[in-house]
């Protein structure tokens, strides 16, 4: 079977060919869709050969819980008809990747040791963003294990400034 990314790049330029000016807005409504089609009882479900492509089609729309753009709808329909409801996940990762490619900006994981809110957020963002020269999207995660400082991923570039990484550093210095 083809990758999946391979599989996701049509439906994706389609959607993000059809929203236009619009692509922005519905993000929000393909990450929703993402986290509905990963869910292991909905997949048995559309996997069922009694099940209609329009049951799925309607089941999948009803979970994401929200009115639908009738552009995201369409989608869904063709996902489901093609059996590619396995591919939704890496549809809505591609798309995004499209949308922060037109507006010139990327995401961006924040791990750090600590949670990092409001103003204190705000401040490393825009430390961030003239680091790497364009505009962030972040989403900080906590991971305890770094110890202190933070650990930043944008795209393929890794920036790890955490206490973890100086000690390792340390570490790999001390025994060679």
């Amino acid at each position: 079977m083809a990758e999946l990314a391979t599989i996701a790049r049509p439906y994706a330029e389609a959607l993000f060919k059809a929203a236009g000016p619009q692509a922005q807005a519905l993000v929000g409504q393909m990450g929703l869709l993402a986290q509905v089609a990963g869910n292991a009882e909905l997949r048995q479900f559309a996997d069922n050969p009694k099940a209609s492509t329009a049951d799925v089609v309607d089941l999948v729309i009803r979970a994401a819980g929200t009115d639908l753009d009738a552009k995201v709808a369409n989608l869904v329909r063709a996902v489901v008809e093609n059996g590619r409801l396995a591919a939704m996940s890496e549809i809505a990762e591609q798309f995004k990747a499209h949308v922060n490619a037109q507006s010139g900006s990327s995401d961006a994981v924040i791990h750090s040791a600590f949670p990092i809110e409001g103003t204190a957020l705000a401040e490393v963002v825009a430390a961030l963003e003239k680091r790497f020269g364009r505009r962030l999207n972040p989403r900080v995660e906590v991971d305890p294990e770094l110890i202190g400082g933070v650990r930043v991923v944008v795209g393929d570039e890794v920036l790890d400034t955490s206490v973890k990484a100086r000690l390792e550093h340390m570490k790999v210095a001390l025994t060679a």
